[in-house]
């Protein structure tokens, strides 16, 4: 896959996700592993409209997130997209949404979202019942990103079972295999943030 066809992809991604309200305006960063030895990521350039994405608003960057091709620059968050490629040898895409419904939960709980017993977690990648405890992570957002970045990092080495982590009053960081499964992550756990949000549930106390 190359930089123009994973632009494509992630384009028609965000188009759905911006009209479902998941990323107003500018809000939001995706990216597709294009190669992991060299690394090279394509990646959304920062200050696009995420409902109106052309081809020509992605970039395509180096395990450094330095950009090899494209105009304009990388968002400070690649630092975050590239810790996951490189900790994460099964991500082949990384999505960041921003939505009501996830941050408020985000800002009930001190640990983790806990989403369990729902019908839909079924799917995330792996999970095959809804007698299923999934946890997201949630960690404080900071304009740090090597220190944001590393925190993504350490937890991602640590929790084999999580399919996303939740950056507080922030937004969304999940992943999958392909373009399609970040996608369909995204979908799942934007469902499962309203209907555990609107049920008043979703809170655990303690450290990620």
């Amino acid at each position: 896959m190359d930089l123009k066809s994973a632009g494509s992809q992630i384009a028609e991604a965000a188009a759905g996700f911006y009209r479902r309200g998941w990323v107003l305006g500018t809000s939001g960063n995706f990216s597709a592993l294009l190669g992991r030895e060299p690394m090279r990521v394509c990646i959304t350039s920062s200050g696009k409209h995420k409902g109106e994405l052309s081809t020509d608003d992605f970039l395509f960057v180096d395990e450094r997130g330095s950009v090899l091709e494209g105009n304009g620059s990388p968002s400070a968050e690649t630092q975050i997209h590239l810790a996951l490629y490189k900790e994460l040898p099964d991500c082949g895409a990384v999505f960041h949404t921003h939505s009501v419904w996830g941050n408020l939960l985000s800002d009930r709980c001190d640990g983790a979202i806990v989403i369990e017993g729902q019908e839909m977690l079924k799917g995330l990648s792996g999970v095959k019942t809804h007698e299923h405890r999934e946890e997201v992570p949630v960690i404080e957002n900071s304009q740090d990103y090597d220190e944001l970045s590393d925190a993504v990092r350490k937890i991602a080495a640590e929790r084999d079972d999580i399919h996303g982590i939740y950056l507080r009053r922030h937004g969304l960081y999940t992943w999958g295999e392909t373009i399609a499964d970040a996608g369909r992550h995204i979908e799942i756990f934007e469902f499962l943030f309203e209907v555990t949000a609107r049920a008043g549930g979703g809170a655990v106390s303690g450290e990620p």
